[in-house]
């Protein structure tokens, strides 16, 4: 998404950069991993069409695609001292009619689940939806036998609206409502918004 292109969102666990060409290889190296392609509903890709994806992703004017590099907050955010770290969770959003932000994330290293790194991620980017982009609603298509990540998004107030037996997904939504807008920049009133 162009208006955010340069920019990093930075919490207690993770910090936000957007995905730049210099990330693609090591981003086809974890989407070679069946585990999880299987978890986020993915088809194995040439590296070339990776390339191809992230210039996409690059120029489109209604999606985002970020690194998050877990243990990152409060740290320089130089591109050599994140090229050096080996874990990390690949998150992101497409604006759909301009008012609702569909997310999605993956942790591609299983040793980084569980610890809150995808969690604060989310929150992340529904709060810089809320508070840049006037996000009203958040949707997440999750694979059916994710039990985990379910669970997470419906610890964050999603609620479940469908059911898709033929791709074997759910779908969670959220509206934000004046309630859940406080609740959610409650959660987040720690993140700086720097620039990449």
């Amino acid at each position: 998404m162009k208006i955010n292109q340069n920019t990093v969102l930075q919490g207690k666990k993770v910090t936000l950069v957007p995905y730049t060409a210099a990330h693609v290889p090591r981003y086809h190296e974890w989407m070679q991993s069946e585990e999880l392609q299987r978890l986020t509903a993915s088809e194995p890709l040439s590296l070339e069409q990776e390339y191809e994806m992230q210039r996409s992703w690059r120029d489109d004017t209604d999606s985002e695609h970020l690194e998050c590099f877990p243990g990152e907050g409060g740290s320089d955010l130089c591109w050599s001292r994140l090229q050096s770290l080996l874990k990390s969770v690949c998150c992101g959003w497409f604006v759909s009619h301009n008012w609702m932000l569909i997310l999605w994330l993956s942790l591609s290293e299983p040793s980084y689940r569980g610890r809150g790194f995808g969690k604060e991620a989310t929150l992340l980017m529904m709060s810089y939806g809320v508070r840049n982009l006037g996000i009203t609603k958040f949707e997440a298509k999750i694979g059916q036998e994710n039990e985990v990540s379910i669970c997470m998004f419906k610890k964050l107030h999603f609620q479940e609206v469908a059911v898709n037996s033929v791709f074997q997904e759910v779908t969670l939504r959220l509206d934000v409502n004046d309630q859940e807008r406080r609740w959610l920049l409650e959660q987040t009133n720690h993140v700086e918004e720097k620039s990449y």
